[in-house]
């Protein structure tokens, strides 16, 4: 871990796994979406949110619109944005029928409002931002890492494209979404990314970073033998 530069945000929608995360690990930020909210039955959006705001404290959280309509989309974040100053709104680089949200993007970006634009795959979609970007508002670019795996392509070949294209935009930052598996974290870190979410069921996996790899053989033999002596196996 001392070698990564990183941040390392938590995704999710529960509260108490929240607390225990920000406790027991290098937690610099948390993300959540509607999906997320709704797998955990949630259902008043502003009262969770306000709820999440009491158990993060001073870290940056983003929260996602989920209307469809362009000025709808701008209402929402309108009142997201009055929840504190370490809010950023989530936009789609989208809605859900492929119009593209840049419009939106820019408009909030002149009003100050921080943004996390998120669900973005592709470099026509990154550097499609530029022009819309224009003050000194933070913002973060979040670029669907895992899912662009999914899809066989290599997505650090995207991530190091984002990164150099704003490398002179230092209050813009990149950030890996959907990882897959732990090494994606030392991969986005190699390529200057700026953030990477992780989920909760892979956190305690950063421990092993740069562990000897002998002795992990060494446990990893001793865990089958031990199970397999807790299990009262025979042949």
């Amino acid at each position: 871990m001392e070698n990564l530069k990183i941040k390392i945000y938590a995704d999710g929608a529960v509260l108490e796994e929240m607390k225990s995360l920000k406790a027991s690990f290098p937690i610099t930020g948390f993300t959540t979406n509607p999906t997320l909210m709704a797998k955990a039955g949630i259902k008043d959006y502003l009262g969770f949110a306000k709820e999440m705001l009491q158990v993060t404290g001073d870290l940056p959280v983003s929260f996602e619109v989920f209307a469809d309509d362009f000025d709808e989309m701008y209402r929402q974040a309108l009142i997201l944005n009055e929840l504190g100053d370490t809010v950023y709104i989530k936009i789609p680089i989208t809605n859900s029928i492929g119009e593209s949200s840049n419009e939106l993007i820019g408009r909030l970006n002149i009003a100050g409002i921080k943004l996390n634009i998120t669900a973005i795959f592709t470099k026509e979609q990154i550097s499609g931002l530029i022009p819309f970007l224009k003050s000194e508002t933070p913002a973060i670019i979040s670029i669907f890492a895992g899912r662009i795996a999914d899809a066989g392509y290599y997505p650090e070949e995207i991530i190091k494209y984002a990164v150099d294209l704003y490398a002179n935009k230092k209050h813009i930052e990149i950030l890996w979404a959907s990882c897959r598996e732990i090494l994606n974290v030392k991969q986005a870190n190699d390529q200057g990314c700026h953030i990477i979410t992780v989920p909760n069921n892979m956190l305690g996996k950063i421990k092993d970073f740069g562990k000897d790899l002998n002795l992990f053989s060494l446990e990893t033999v001793q865990m089958f033998r031990n199970d397999a002596l807790a299990s009262g196996f025979t042949l």
